[in-house]
C-alpha cells in the first residue's frame, strides 16, 4: 500500500478531479449527468481522461449503497453523506473493486483530492477494507428510497429484477431502417433480434459497427422503439413528434412512411436529430419550440408524446436518474404530461390517434396520467397495444396499456423500463 503522499502521485489525479466535480453536481446539486459533464470536463483535454471520469463516477452512482456500507464498516463513526472524504473513498473503491484499477493508483490518484482535508482517514479507511479483501456483493442494493418506493408499489419481485439489472451496463440495442433486413444485420452485427428492426448486440464503438456510416440503423433501447410501432404503415399520412429529441421515434415515423414533424425545444438536440436524419436517408420537418407554448393550425392524423419525466426506467444506462427523481420531481412531472396531452388534443385530427409514452417507474406518471386523462375526455377510449408486435415476455395489462418492469423482458439483456398506451378519438 502507498503512503498518503506517494511521489508522481499528481499522475491521472485530474480525471478523478473531474469525477469527484462530476458526483458532486448529481448528489448534491441534483443535476443530471449529462447536464454537469460540461463543466465538470472542460479541463479534459483528452477523450481518454473524459472516458475514465465517466467510467468512475458511472460506477460510483452504480453501487453507491455498496461502496457506503463498505466504509461505514471501517470508520468508528460514520462519515457525513456529503463529506467529501466520503466521496473520495466511493471513487477509490469504485475503481479498486470494479473498474480493475490496482490499490495503490485508486488511492494515490485519490489522495491529492483531499488537500487540507482528512488525508490520513481516508487512507486508512481504504487501507483497512483493502487489507480485508473486500468484494462487491453480486447483487447490488438499490438506494433506499428508491426500493422502498418501487416495493410498495410494484413488489420485491420487480425490486429483486431492478437491482440484479443496475449491475453492469447493458448491452446495445439498434432499431434498423428496413425491418425486412433484419436476419441480415442480425449476423452481420453479431447480435439477436428480439423483434423484427431490431438487433441487439455487445456493448462497442457505435461509430465503427457495419451499418453505422450509411444509416442502416440507430442506436434506441427496445422499450423506447416501442412506442412508434403503435401507429403502423404512415401511406403519407402526417404525424407530429413532440418532445422529439434525440429522435429516434422520429426517425421510426419517417422509416414507417409517415410524413412527420419533429418538435423540441432544445436546438442542440434537434441538431443531432438532423444529423441522424441525413445520414439514414430520412426525412422530417424539425420544429424548435416548447410544446406547451407552440401554435399551429395543422392537423395531424397521429401524435407521439415521449413526455418529459422522472426517467427512472433509464436507470440501467443512467444510474443518476436513481438519486434525482424525489417525489416531487415525479408529481411535477406527471402535471406537465398531462398539460402536454390536453394540449396536444387541439392538433389531432376527428379519429386521430395519440400516444402517450414515459420512461419511468412510477405509476403516478403512466397509469395515473391515463386514467385521469381517460376521465377528463370521454371522447376518446384506449386502443389496446397488439400482443403480436410485442418482445417475449411483455403483454398488456388488461386495460390494453403497456408497462414494462425490470425482469419482465424474456431476454437477459434487460429492457428500460417504460409506459406506453394508445388513444384513438372517436
Amino acid at each position: 500500500m502507498s503512503g498518503p503522499d506517494v511521489p508522481g502521485a499528481a499522475q491521472g489525479v485530474e480525471s478523478r478531479r473531474a469525477a469527484l466535480q462530476l458526483l458532486d453536481a448529481v448528489l448534491r446539486q441534483g443535476k443530471s449527468v449529462d447536464a454537469a459533464m460540461g463543466r465538470a470536463f472542460r479541463h479534459l483535454k483528452r477523450a481518454d481522461d473524459r472516458g475514465l471520469a465517466a467510467a468512475i463516477a458511472g460506477e460510483v452512482l452504480r453501487r453507491l449503497p455498496d461502496y457506503d456500507r463498505l466504509i461505514d464498516s471501517a470508520t468508528q463513526r460514520p462519515l457525513p453523506d456529503n463529506a467529501k472524504a466520503r466521496m473520495v473513498l466511493r471513487m477509490a473503491l469504485a475503481q479498486a473493486l470494479a473498474l480493475g484499477t490496482p490499490h495503490h493508483a485508486a488511492i494515490s490518484t485519490a489522495l491529492p483530492l483531499l488537500a487540507g482535508g482528512p488525508k490520513r482517514l481516508a487512507h486508512g479507511v481504504f487501507g483497512t477494507l483493502s487489507r480485508q479483501d473486500v468484494q462487491l456483493p453480486e447483487i447490488p442494493a438499490l438506494p433506499d428510497p428508491v426500493a422502498l418506493r418501487w416495493r410498495d408499489n410494484w413488489g420485491d419481485a420487480m425490486v429483486s429484477a431492478a437491482a440484479r439489472a443496475i449491475a453492469a451496463p447493458p448491452p446495445l440495442d439498434l432499431t434498423l431502417t428496413d425491418p425486412a433486413a433484419t436476419a441480415e444485420w442480425a449476423d452481420r452485427l453479431g447480435g439477436r433480434s428480439l423483434i423484427p428492426g431490431h438487433v441487439r448486440c455487445e456493448r462497442a464503438s457505435v461509430v465503427d459497427l457495419p451499418g453505422y456510416a450509411d444509416g442502416q440503423w440507430w442506436v434506441q433501447d427496445i422499450s423506447a422503439s416501442l412506442p412508434a410501432r403503435l401507429f403502423g404503415a404512415g401511406e403519407g399520412r402526417q404525424a407530429l413528434d413532440l418532445c422529439a429529441a434525440p429522435g429516434g421515434k422520429t426517425l421510426q415515423l419517417a422509416a414507417q412512411g409517415w410524413r412527420v414533424t419533429a418538435l423540441d425545444r432544445a436546438e442542440s438536440r434537434l441538431a443531432r436529430l438532423s444529423d441522424n436524419l441525413e445520414r439514414t436517408g430520412l426525412s422530417a420537418e424539425l420544429v424548435t419550440a416548447d410544446a406547451l407554448h407552440w401554435a399551429t393550425a395543422e392537423r395531424y392524423d397521429a401524435i407521439l408524446i415521449d413526455a418529459p419525466c422522472s426517467a427512472t426506467g433509464i436507470f440501467r444506462r443512467h444510474p443518476d436518474v436513481l438519486y434525482r427523481a424525489t417525489p416531487r420531481i415525479i408529481a411535477e412531472s406527471a402535471e406537465i404530461q398531462m398539460a402536454m396531452l390536453d394540449r396536444a388534443l387541439r392538433w389531432l385530427k376527428p379519429g386521430g390517434v395519440l400516444v402517450y409514452a414515459v420512461c419511468s417507474l412510477e405509476p403516478a406518471e403512466g397509469e395515473t396520467v391515463a386514467q385521469d386523462f381517460l376521465a377528463a375526455h370521454p371522447a376518446f377510449a384506449i386502443d389496446p397495444v397488439d400482443p403480436a408486435m410485442l418482445p417475449a415476455g411483455l403483454s398488456p395489462s388488461p386495460e390494453g396499456w403497456l408497462r414494462i418492469l425490470p425482469g419482465q423482458i424474456a431476454d437477459p439483456g434487460g429492457a428500460d423500463g417504460f409506459f406506453l398506451v394508445r388513444f384513438r378519438h372517436s
